[in-house]
């Protein structure tokens, strides 16, 4: 399974919570509207378009706010009505400073809503785009899901909007529908879980629904006495809150079971105390669920009639992978490469060659051309990992991976790599403090 890249939890310092306006459809089809997204490491990315200006958002039911966290002075939307707050969440740093604005004009497709409030975090020290590898403004959840009945369609990575007062659900005999309890304005539904084979003992949880996790299943310890992490584990960093970096024990447990749906062993990472103080303020919650089970589904979520749907997809009972290199590789910007352009010869009359081409009279004209291309870096070794044994150390920029150039690949695919196989050997080539190293290592299975 890869790498956590978001789980946001946030808390409000400030007391006072603005009344806004709702999303509603317009033009033609005002039944339902179709949205493509993007699925980055097992999180939707979503075209919104803020006060006339595109940009790009991740849909997490995790949040009850809309957050902007990236915003250039190319991406300006004219933030109005503006107010100084502070934002807290996951992780274990103190509360950040944001701004409120309010009255802001949000559009996707044609779903509208002309009064909607902006929370902007005014230091972007999450650095969310590095880690996506793409450009990331911002979030949204409630704010968009409370009026919409919403269809995921992970394996087409196409979204569904249907207006609630127009459409009503078809039934479906191979799904299964689940009541959703909110608190804080945030999904939750009931699961079992089983830790071991051992006691076999099932578990009953309840669980956030986070689209914006990219892991499986989050369980905190402590909030209920099966819930612990299995002898078998490694210490991970498991991801990045809105205030700091969020620590656990990655595992697998024996079965995950969502109604008539069996899972079996899944990756599952017990979050510490001291990073999830925030989450625990509901005490009926026991971990979260997140998009590498979500996306076994076709999922509809139906806030207005508070209740999910889950109908299961070709991927249900598909294995479950992780980061087995120890490496916690980030974009790092562009590097300026000079490229060689396909060589071509020509005859004396200026024609290109080629096997019919009677003429040994030729030509080659050897032509270079530059370009910005995507560069990484190392942004954490995990201790114990095989990246640590073999020596590579945080801040090592990436220049080849197994012989090709690295900016010929995505982060996504970068990881991809990381989660493979076990066993599979993967060679790096580095530069540090400008030298170039060839690092060999190879994917490790932990648990």
């Amino acid at each position: 399974m890869k790498k956590v890249l978001l789980f946001f939890l946030i808390s409000f310092i400030t007391n006072s919570i603005p009344a806004q306006g709702k999303f509603q459809f317009f033009g033609k089809n005002n039944v339902k509207q179709k949205v493509k997204f993007r699925n980055i490491n097992n999180l939707i990315v979503i075209p919104l378009e803020i006060n006339g200006r595109e940009l790009s958002f991740i849909l997490d039911t995790g949040v009850n706010k809309t957050i902007l966290f990236n915003l250039s002075q190319n991406d300006s939307v004219g933030l109005k009505n503006i107010e100084k707050i502070k934002l807290r969440g996951l992780g274990n740093q103190e509360a950040v400073q944001a701004l409120l604005s309010k009255n802001n004009h949000f559009r996707i497709n044609d779903i509208v809503n002309s009064n909607q409030d902006l929370y902007v975090i005014l230091r972007d020290s999450f650095n969310m785009s590095s880690k996506m590898g793409v450009t990331i403004h911002g979030i949204i959840g409630f704010d968009l899901l409370k009026d919409v009945i919403l269809k995921i369609d992970y394996n087409n990575q196409i979204l569904t909007f249907y207006n609630p007062k127009k459409y009503k659900l078809k039934k479906c005999g191979r799904c299964e529908e689940f009541p959703l309890e909110f608190y804080r304005s945030k999904p939750y539904i009931n699961a079992v879980t089983q830790i071991d084979t051992i006691t076999n003992e099932k578990i009953k949880t309840k669980l956030l629904i986070d689209s914006g996790g990219s892991d499986a299943i989050w369980l905190f310890e402590g909030t209920h006495k099966g819930i612990k992490t299995p002898k078998k584990y490694f210490k991970d960093i498991l991801g990045e809150g809105l205030t700091g970096s969020i620590y656990g024990n990655r595992s697998r447990i024996a079965e995950f079971r969502l109604g008539k749906f069996v899972i079996p062993e899944p990756t599952v990472s017990f979050l510490d105390t001291t990073s999830t103080v925030n989450a625990r303020e509901f005490k009926s919650r026991n971990g979260s669920i997140g998009g590498n089970i979500l996306k076994r589904f076709k999922v509809w979520l139906d806030y207005p009639n508070r209740r999910v749907i889950l109908k299961k997809n070709g991927s249900l009972k598909r294995g479950f992978y992780y980061n087995m290199s120890g490496l916690v590789v980030v974009y790092s910007g562009k590097d300026l490469i000079k490229e060689e352009v396909e060589q071509k010869s020509f005859n004396s009359y200026g024609i290109e060659n080629n096997s019919s081409t009677k003429s040994n009279v030729f030509s080659v004209v050897t032509t270079y051309k530059y370009e910005f291309k995507p560069a990484y870096k190392v942004h954490e070794v995990i201790k114990d990992s095989p990246a640590y044994h073999v020596g590579l150390v945080k801040g090592d920029i990436i220049k080849r991976i197994n012989g090709k150039p690295a900016y010929q690949f995505s982060l996504d695919e970068i990881n991809g790599i990381f989660s493979y196989r076990p066993g599979r050997k993967v060679v790096l080539g580095i530069e540090r403090d400008g030298i170039y190293y060839v690092y060999k290592l190879r994917l490790e299975r932990r648990i």
